[in-house]
C-alpha cells in the first residue's frame, strides 16, 4: 500500500458542507475506480468501524436497486429499523443513504466525513482514497452509529473487490448477471459472475435469483462453502395476471398481489428477496402480512416509472443491454401507442450497438442528449452509433445539450396520446428528475 500513502498537507481548509466534501472526495486519488480493499480496510480499522446487526449485501448487474428496495419495504413493515446504502443517486447524493426508511440530511452526512478525514490521515501517513471508498466508508459510519436491526448495502461495481466487501455478509444476495463494467470485471458473464461471487462467506446463505447463473457462482459457492440457494432449486415463484405465489425451503406465500415496482422481471428480484428473508428468519422474522404490505408500498424512482399525465411518460435507468432488453419486453407490454418518443443518453463506454438494436423497432423519434460527465457519450456520438445499425427509413433523431431540453423537445413533438420514454444512464434520468417529478402540463415542459 506504499504508493497509496503520503503526506498530511498542514493547514488545509476544512470541508463545511457537503457538496464541498463531494468536491474535495474527488481531488484525492488519482483515478477514479481503483479497485481493492486494501486501503478502504486499513481506513475503516483506524475508525473503529463495526455492525452489531444483520447485514444482506446485494450484488447484480441489474435489479440490485429494487432488491435492496423492496428488502427494506418489508423488513420496515415488519418493524425494523433498516439502513440502506445504494449507489448511485439520481439527483442527491444523500439518495444514497436511508435510514428507518428515510434519505439521510446533508448535515447527517457531513461529521462523518470529517471522521474518515480524521481517519485517513491519522498516524502520520495519510491512506489515499477513491471519491466511492471515502464516500462509503462515510455513510457506512452513519449506519453503524443509528441503532439498526439490519443493514442492507449494495454493491457498487462487481463484488470481490467492491467497497462493501470488506464487511462480511450474513446474507448475500446476487441478481442477474450479465455483461457490463466488462473493463473492470472480465470478457464474459463466467468472469463477471466470478467477481460478483466474491460477496459469499463460509457457512453463509448467498441466494442467486439469476434463473441462469454462470458456473463460476455456484462452483464459488461449493469452494468456500457458502449456503447456496439457488432459483428454481431451492426457491421459484408461480403465477397468473391477478396474483402469484411463492415456495421456497420451509415455507409458503399464497396469493400475493404483484410488486409495486412495475416490470416482469420484478417477480424474479422478489422471489430472490423472499429467499433472502427466509434464510434469515431465525434472526429477522418477517410475517405474511408484512410481507404483502411491503410488496404493496415499495418504490424507487427511475425503475420503469411511470408518470401520469399525457403523454405517457416512462423513466427507466436501463443502461446495459440486458437491462434495455427488459425495458423493452415492459415497453411491449404497455399496449399501443401511436408513436413512442425516446429521450437517450448513456457512457461512452457502455455497449450501445445491441441497446439501440434491441429497443430499436419500438422507438419512432429519437432525442439524444448531452449528460453532465466527462464520462458520457455526446449527443452527436450517439446519434452516429444510432446511424450507423438503423434499418427503419421513419424514424427522425435530433441531439440536445441536457436531458431537460431532449424532453422539452419530445413533448412539443408529441400527441397526448403519444409516449415517451426516457432511459439510460441515471444522469439522463436524473436530469429529468432534478426538478422534482415532471408534469408533462407544466408551462416549464411546455412547448
Amino acid at each position: 500500500m506504499k504508493e497509496h500513502l503520503q503526506k498530511p498537507e498542514p493547514g488545509t481548509p476544512s470541508p463545511q458542507t457537503l457538496n464541498d466534501w463531494l468536491t474535495y472526495c474527488e481531488s484525492l486519488h488519482p483515478v477514479g475506480i481503483d479497485m481493492g480493499l486494501t486501503r478502504i480496510s486499513a481506513v475503516a480499522r483506524r475508525m473503529g468501524l463495526a455492525f452489531d446487526c444483520p447485514i444482506i449485501i446485494v450484488a447484480g448487474t441489474n435489479g440490485k436497486g429494487s432488491t435492496c428496495a423492496m428488502l427494506e419495504a418489508i423488513l420496515l413493515q415488519a418493524g425494523y429499523r433498516t439502513g440502506v446504502f445504494t449507489s448511485p443517486h439520481l439527483v442527491h447524493f444523500e439518495e444514497r443513504c436511508r435510514v428507518r426508511g428515510d434519505i439521510v440530511s446533508a448535515a447527517d452526512l457531513v461529521p462523518q466525513f470529517a471522521r474518515v478525514e480524521a481517519a485517513r490521515t491519522s498516524q502520520g501517513e495519510a491512506i489515499s482514497l477513491t471519491y466511492f471508498e471515502f464516500t462509503t466508508l462515510a455513510i457506512l459510519q452513519l449506519l453503524a452509529d443509528a441503532k439498526l436491526d439490519v443493514v442492507i448495502l449494495e454493491v457498487g461495481l462487481g463484488g470481490r473487490l467492491d467497497a462493501v466487501n470488506m464487511l462480511d455478509a450474513d446474507c448475500a444476495v446476487i441478481t442477474s448477471i450479465d455483461l457490463d463494467h466488462m473493463e473492470y470485471l472480465g470478457p464474459d458473464r463466467e468472469s463477471i459472475g466470478r467477481e460478483k461471487a466474491g460477496i459469499m462467506r463460509a457457512g453463509k446463505p448467498v441466494v442467486v435469483s439469476d434463473p441462469m447463473p454462470p458456473q463460476s457462482v455456484v462452483d464459488h459457492a461449493a469452494a468456500v462453502g457458502a449456503d447456496l440457494w439457488r432459483f428454481g432449486a431451492d426457491f421459484n415463484f408461480s403465477g397468473d395476471k391477478q396474483q402469484w405465489g411463492w415456495a421456497g425451503r420451509g415455507r409458503r406465500y399464497a396469493g400475493l398481489a404483484y410488486p409495486a415496482l412495475r416490470g416482469a422481471n420484478q417477480l424474479v428480484n422478489a422471489s430472490g428477496v423472499l429467499a433472502a428473508l427466509t434464510a434469515l428468519r431465525d434472526r429477522l422474522p418477517v410475517t405474511a402480512q408484512a410481507v404483502r404490505n411491503g410488496l404493496s408500498m415499495v418504490e424507487l424512482p427511475g425503475r420503469f416509472q411511470i408518470i401520469p399525465g399525457q403523454p405517457t411518460l416512462v423513466l427507466d435507468v436501463a443502461h446495459n443491454p440486458h437491462s434495455v432488453a427488459a425495458l423493452t419486453e415492459n415497453l411491449d407490454a404497455m399496449g399501443f401507442y401511436p408513436c413512442t418518443h425516446a429521450v437517450f443518453g448513456a457512457m461512452a463506454d457502455k455497449d450501445l450497438a445491441p441497446m439501440l438494436a434491441r429497443i430499436g423497432p419500438l422507438i419512432d423519434k429519437w432525442y439524444f442528449t448531452d449528460l453532465p460527465t466527462p464520462r458520457a457519450a455526446s449527443a452527436a456520438d450517439l446519434q452516429a452509433r444510432w446511424k450507423a445499425g438503423v434499418t427503419r427509413s421513419d424514424v427522425s433523431a435530433t441531439t440536445h445539450a441536457s436531458p431537460q431540453q431532449a424532453l422539452q423537445a419530445a413533448v412539443a413533438a408529441a400527441d397526448p396520446t403519444d409516449r415517451i420514454v426516457v432511459f439510460g444512464s441515471f444522469y439522463a434520468v436524473g436530469g429529468i428528475l432534478k426538478d422534482g417529478t415532471p408534469r408533462l402540463s407544466a408551462p416549464h415542459l411546455a412547448a
